[in-house]
């Protein structure tokens, strides 16, 4: 990988975040204070507004919802003010040149599409869906051994895609390891559309979770966690947070993940459900790591968690280059306003 040394990168120091905090705030004029924890941003949603576009989805139609859905894109493009500089900082790293309205608007309305189409998802109502799988042998390799199988994704696309792999073969049905506090009302609204659906959840930050993941890899099951995020008070732990080289400057990555997949002697694959565009999804499943031999060494399983963890950035950068438009974490990533 390219960039800062391979080992643990530490992140700048006060002096430089607060050189280039202020050189921002030069060029971006004022604005308000950000907060790095994209756990504490305020859900944007509105119930309301939830609701109708739901009834639209439902009853309208999916060619009508997404008319709808370019009128509510620019709405949150125009007055979504925090969420635009962070979209535009990442897309600008991204893209590699300044991102402009028509950059931002794109990358907010493939995220409201790939919500909008978890609707139809939850029904099952996916005639229209041109779904592409590649690499699933990769996760059959791992449910053959009887073990389970560990999936490590991020933000990009959906993860309800993937789940729709599964619909016809039982055995990928995939729980996810997640964080759903701070989207309640989407998942409210979703779960009002779609009450027969009940998505395998194991949420973050319960006492019994560790224990629930620990169960269902046991019993030969896929547990996914999007690893792409730090949980709140993460940089308080020692060992929580490692600042890794990712489109040209470090960032914080989560070793969580990491070493929940190392605890338990898994195999980890990659995967993605990419939003290609109209009605195209692009599954992939590859792999990624594998902590199933247990290592005594300590030096050697810290080089073997700090590969995982280079080679998972190395293919979120990958796939942030391909498709821009697609990560969607809409929040002071690089923690470059916190100083």
């Amino acid at each position: 990988m390219s960039g800062p040394s391979a080992h643990q990168a530490r992140p700048p120091t006060q002096a430089t975040q607060a050189a280039q905090a202020a050189q921002a705030a030069q060029a971006e004029g004022s604005r308000e204070p950000s907060n790095p924890n994209w756990a504490d941003e305020p859900e944007r949603s509105n119930a309301m507004a939830l609701r109708v576009m739901g009834w639209i989805a439902v009853v309208c139609g999916r060619r009508l919802a997404r008319v709808v859905l370019a009128g509510i894109a620019l709405y949150f493009v125009v007055f979504a003010a925090r969420q635009r500089r962070a979209s535009r900082r990442y897309l600008a790293r991204a893209l590699g040149r300044e991102a402009g309205w028509r950059d931002g608007y794109r990358h907010v309305f493939a995220f409201a599409a790939t919500v909008l189409d978890r609707v139809y998802f939850l029904r099952e109502r996916t005639a229209w869906l041109d779904l592409r799988v590649r690499g699933a042998e990769h996760v059959d390799a791992c449910l053959a051994s009887g073990r389970g199988a560990f999936l490590m994704g991020s933000h990009i696309g959906s993860f309800e895609a993937l789940r729709v792999t599964g619909r016809d073969r039982p055995e990928l049905d995939i729980t996810m390891l997640m964080y759903p506090d701070n989207a309640r009302k989407i998942n409210a609204a979703l779960q009002a559309l779609a009450p027969g659906a009940s998505p395998r959840i194991i949420a973050l930050g319960r006492p019994e979770a560790m224990l629930a993941v620990r169960e269902r890899l046991e019993a030969g099951g896929l547990v996914g966690v999007l690893a792409d995020r730090t949980l709140p008070g993460a940089e308080s732990q020692r060992g929580g947070v490692v600042w890794l080289p990712f489109l040209g400057r470090p960032a914080p990555f989560s070793d969580g993940p990491f070493r929940l997949a190392e605890l338990l002697r898994q195999r980890v694959v990659f995967m993605v459900g990419l939003y290609a565009g109209g009605r195209t999804y692009d599954v992939r499943f590859e792999p990624l790591a594998d902590f199933s031999e247990r290592l005594r060494d300590p030096a050697a399983r810290a080089a073997r968690l700090q590969a995982a963890m280079q080679a998972y950035v190395a293919q979120l950068e990958s796939l942030c280059r391909e498709h821009p438009d697609n990560w969607f974490n809409f929040h002071d990533f690089w923690h470059e306003d916190a100083a």
